[in-house]
Parts: C-alpha cells; structure tokens; sequence
C-alpha cells in the first residue's frame, strides 16, 4: 500500500446523501476537498467518524416547527471493512475502533476515506455510541469523540501505514487533539508533557489547520477537570504543558493553532477577521471553492461540454464560458427549473410558475444566517411582487438543540401564510447534497443574508454560480471576492466590515424592485449575460480544484519537503 503525503482529518464528510454522515456546509466542502484530490491525483486519505446514526430527518408540523427523526444508515451496505483494529485509552479504560473504507475516484486517481467506528461488541454500551450520533450528546461526549476522531485517526494512519504521512490536515478544531499524538511521537519517551521546543517544531512542521468560523460557539472548549477524567494526566499535562488550556479550559482552536505550522481562514474576509480573533498567529487565507463536476447540474453541463469540453478536466477552462451562446445558457436554465420546481410540487403539492422570478436561500437554520431578513417589511415584499411577481424557496436545518434556528424557520413559515397568494414561499424539507444540487441550479438568483463579519465564507452561492447562478447577498464571506456589482450578481448593503441591519433590508427590497426583477423581466438577455459572467468569473475560479491547489502549494508544501 502507497503511503499518503497527506492526511484530511473532518469531523463530517459529505460523500453520497444515503450516508448520513454530514450535517451542512463543512461536510460538504470536505468531500469536494476529497473529489478534487483524487481528480488531482494527490496522495491523500481522508479521516472520519462513521456517525451510524446520522444526523437527523427534519420534518415540519403544521406551523413550520421543526422535529427531527432518526436518521440511521448501515456502512455494511455501502462501505468496505477495513482489517485494522485500534484501540484508545478514554475514561481509564480501552475504548474499541474498527474502520470502514470508502474509495473516492477522480481523474486521475483515487483517496481513500476511512470511517471510525466504536460500534462493536468488546465496548461498552456507551463507548459504542460514541461514534453514533454527529454532533450530539453532552461536553463529555462530544470530548470523547473528538479523541477518536484526532486520536483514532493518528493510530489507525499507523496501523495502515508504517511510513506516517508528510501532513496533517486538520479540517476545523474538532481533530485537535491528533496534535498531541504528533508531538508525543517527535518526544523523546513519547511523552508530549516533556517536549522541548525542538520536539514542538518537529511536530508543528506536519500539520495544518484550517479554522471555518468566527463564532464563537464553533470553536469547542473543555473543563481541564473533564479532559483529565476522558483523557488521562499524561494528555492534560501535555495540554497545560504547551500553553492551550488558559484559565484552566481546553480550546481545541487554540491546541490546533499552537502545534500548527500553517493557519487559514477560508476565505480573504475571514482571514482578516480570524487574525482579529487570534492574534498571536499568522493567519493565512484559501478561500473555500466546490467541486465543479459534482455541482453543475446536467444541462448546464451539456452547453460546457459542447463549447469548453476541457473544463471537466480544468475547472479554470470554465473562464471560456463567457463565449458561450446565451440562448444555449438559458434553455439549460430553464430545464434545471423545471427539475427544481417537480421536487418542489411533488415534495408540498405547490405548483411554482416557471416564468416567475425564483429566489432561492438554502443555509444551516441559525441565528446569524438570518434566512428571515428578506421578510422584514411584508407590506413593502408584497408590494414589490405584485408589481413584478417573485417566488421564494427555502432549505436548511436548525441544530436540534438551536432554538433560535428553529424559531427562524417557523417565522418563514409564518411569513409565507401571511403573504399568501401575493408571494408563494415554500420551505422544503431535508437539505441534503440531491436536493442542494437541484436547489442552487434550479432558481433564478441566489440569495445570501448573513449577519456580517460572520460568514466565513459559504458555499451554496459558488455552487448556484455554476449553474449560471447570480447572487444577491451581503457582501460578507466569499461574495467580497465574487462580487462584480451587475456583473456577477447583486451586492446588498456596502463593503464595510460590519452590516448595518436597516440599510441592508433597504438595499436588499431597492436591488429587487428597481434593478433584479426589472432585469429578468424586462430584458431577458441582459440577464442572461448576468448568469454567463457568473460562470466564467466565478465558477472558473471558486472552485474545490483551485482550492486544493492553493492547499498543495501553500499549506503542504510536499515539493519542498517542508513538512
């Protein structure tokens, strides 16, 4: 077996909707990251955790709240056992793990991604949990299980492979505690509580850390009384030991950040704004993108592979699709509709008009993606669509334990039986990788409302601009680098660092009335010049083949021998 240069470590990755093992954009991005580096060829593998339970099924009541569902899946059905066995040292006992193996192909290869799994029978009945539910559970079980994904990775990468790999990516804080591993083997005794500085720069020099968010409850922290209780004295002496467990709690951002050789933020914005948030770092940016094959949707596919056959092979040749015919681009967009507006009538029995302005919002049901703006004023909404007609439709989970997300989608609700017949709004249920394709291909304009500087970066307005796609959104996150004003889309509010809530919701009704709905109506093939900007500027570039490029060149560095 070749040994991998580089090792992915993700809590979530989002590979095949039958397997549950994601709950939103950071899974999503993972598996594009895993996509783009078998199609680049690189030597990589990827670490998860197989989460047999899943996420969750997310139904609606009557009033738009939301309930969740068992969302279990069998890897005996869809993946491959892996020989190796490991086990842990957690809570002053062996805690059990086996793997599953899943092959992703690409173009010019493959990586193969790895399922950790406690669910088997010399475990206890809690420990075989611990690998069951994404995202659930107390601080102690979610500590738990952060050890099998960073710890558990390490080990089995050992067992796997004799010659360990050159790096260690890990994809968010979740994965932290694999540091620890690294620095235990560049230690004399493997004892990380005991490593010097040089130990400390061996160590360093073989990971990478890419931090996705600047809130706060994104970054996991632990009591040092829990870690000594899960992970024994020899890993808390080692947290204390190397600075990362201030006022007596474990950061597992900060744990990655001290032991890292190379930080990012992902996207320019959030790289200013994550270096505001931990100073003491240089903080480098790579600005997120998707995976062009996977996201575009058929019939755009069809007008590229007819005139730029080269970009499934080089998602920049997408740059090429500005010489693409507009009647070509919008017949292909209105096959994508009629996809998107079938789901929608045969998963609510509403029948959309495909002639009528379509917007579409699709995120994670939280606070401060505020997916309710766009219904601030419903009197001023309802005028502007009886003018010129609009239809909404709408996707994304709330966290079953967000109460606040959960208030944000029966609001919709709310506003979509206020609004009645002068605006149809749907909210579709189960925002999963089938229904997102067909979501962000299938609407006119993509809307996009984050509270600013909050979005580190999102993904859903890359993968609607592949499909010829133009966002109206706040300029935050990637959309500060996509945004070209009437060219690429529509940006709402101005470029400061923090929004203005007022002037947002102004800018957001005026872009609609006065310049989005005119557009579409009024001069069809002015937008669909729109859409075709959208795919050779932003599609050719915010997509995952450069993103893993810059990641080869910057971060992993393997030409250089850097790590």
């Amino acid at each position: 077996m070749i040994p991998p240069a580089v090792a992915y470590l993700s809590m979530e990755i989002a590979l095949d909707p039958r397997m549950r093992t994601y709950a939103g954009g950071l899974g999503v991005l993972a598996g594009d990251t895993v996509r783009a580096a078998a199609d680049l060829g690189l030597p990589l593998v990827a670490v998860t955790l197989v989460h047999r339970s899943g996420y969750f099924e997310q139904r609606f009541d009557a009033e738009g709240r939301q309930s969740e569902l068992p969302a279990a899946w069998s890897p005996e059905e869809l993946l491959e056992p892996v020989s190796a066995r490991i086990s842990l040292g957690l809570e002053g006992r062996a805690v059990h793990i086996r793997a599953w193996r899943k092959e992703v192909e690409g173009r010019e290869g493959s990586v193969p991604v790895y399922f950790l799994d406690t669910d088997v029978p010399e475990n206890t009945a809690g420990d075989r949990a611990l690998t069951g539910t994404l995202y659930g559970g107390d601080e102690r079980y979610r500590l738990r299980q952060e050890a099998v994904l960073g710890l558990g990775a390490f080990a089995l990468l050992r067992a796997l492979h004799p010659e360990p790999p050159r790096v260690y990516h890990l994809n968010e804080g979740h994965a932290a505690l694999l540091t620890l591993a690294v620095l235990a083997e560049a230690s004399l005794g493997g004892n990380a509580a005991a490593a010097g500085a040089a130990e400390r720069e061996r160590a360093r020099a073989q990971c990478v850390f890419t931090t996705h968010t600047p809130v706060p409850a994104g970054h996991d922290r632990f009591s040092m009384a829990l870690v000594r209780d899960v992970l024994g004295e020899e890993l808390a002496s080692a947290i204390e030991a190397n600075g990362c467990a201030p006022d007596g709690v474990l950061n597992m951002t900060h744990l990655a950040l001290s032991l890292s050789r190379y930080v990012n933020g992902v996207a320019m914005r959030h790289g200013e704004v994550a270096q505001g948030m931990f100073p003491g770092y240089p903080m480098n940016a790579i600005t997120n993108g998707v995976h062009a094959v996977m996201w575009t949707a058929d019939p755009i596919a069809r007008v590229h592979d007819r005139h730029i056959p080269e970009w499934r092979r080089d998602g920049h040749y997408l740059r090429y699709a500005i010489t693409c015919p507009l009647e070509e681009i919008r017949a292909a967009h209105a096959e994508a509709k009629a996809a998107l507006l079938d789901h929608v009538h045969r998963g609510t029995a509403r029948t959309l008009d495909p002639s009528v302005l379509t917007i579409g919002f699709a995120r994670r049901a939280t606070a401060y993606k505020r997916a309710d703006l766009v219904f601030s004023d419903l009197e001023r909404l309802r005028a502007i669509s009886r003018a010129r007609r609009l239809q909404l439709v709408f996707a994304g989970k709330a966290h079953p334990r967000d109460d606040g997300g959960k208030d944000i989608i029966a609001r919709v609700h709310a506003a979509a039986r206020a609004l009645g017949a002068d605006l149809a709004v749907v909210y579709l249920e189960e925002h999963d990788l089938e229904l997102a394709k067909v979501l962000c291909a299938g609407v006119d304009v993509w809307l996009n409302t984050p509270q600013k500087p909050l979005e580190a970066s999102g993904t859903s307005g890359m993968k609607a601009a592949l499909n010829g796609v133009p966002s109206l959104s706040v300029l935050d996150g990637w959309w500060v680098e996509g945004h070209v004003e009437g060219v690429t889309g529509w940006g709402i509010g101005d470029a400061s660092a923090t929004g203005d809530p007022v002037l947002e919701v102004t800018d957001l009704y005026d872009k609609l009335e006065r310049v989005v709905a005119p557009l579409y109506y009024d001069r069809p093939l002015a937008f669909a010049e729109v859409m075709r900007s959208a795919i050779a500027l932003n599609g050719s570039f915010f997509n995952a083949q450069r993103m893993v490029e810059q990641y080869v060149q910057n971060a992993y560095r393997l030409k250089e021998g850097a790590a």
